[in-house]
């Protein structure tokens, strides 16, 4: 049973996880940005394929994510939620994202994220992770300039 002191208590460690993702991502650190996902992750990324199976795929998507920026990534995340139960907890919440992709194009979009973990030999893992963008129901577009 979770009390409310402990429940304080997940809910530091969900956040300070969202705080280290955040300084991994500016820092394009990949050892940084996985050393909390479990290897049997799944993953919806907001881009092709349909899912990521495992952490291999995880990484791999992740590493070429971080080699397409020139540069460092600006990353700020908005509006966390955080759930936590005893072994079991998700957040969601909105994030910024801006930088230049090394074919100069420039990136400056917010996108929805769904992280939910699992308390594996006393530590919380991600093992499932959902990133969406909305888009306009009449040209199936990705709606991109939407800010909070």
């Amino acid at each position: 049973m979770i009390t409310e002191n402990s429940k304080r208590t997940e809910d530091a460690q969900i956040r300070q996880l969202i705080n280290s993702r955040v300084k991994a991502m500016q820092d394009k650190d990949i050892n940084g940005l996985m050393s909390n996902y479990s290897p049997e992750v799944v993953e919806f990324d907001a881009v092709n394929p349909l899912r990521y199976n495992g952490i291999n795929e995880t990484r791999k998507r992740a590493e070429e994510w971080f080699g397409a920026y020139k540069g460092p990534i600006g990353y700020e995340v908005r509006d966390l939620s955080i759930t936590t139960g005893n072994d079991v907890a998700f957040c969601h919440f909105l994030y910024h994202i801006s930088g230049i992709m090394t074919n100069g194009s420039e990136v400056d979009m917010w996108v929805r994220d769904t992280i939910c973990y699992r308390k594996i030999d006393g530590n919380w893992m991600i093992t499932h992770e959902h990133t969406s963008v909305p888009f306009e129901v009449e040209s199936g577009k990705a709606s991109l300039a939407l800010k909070p």
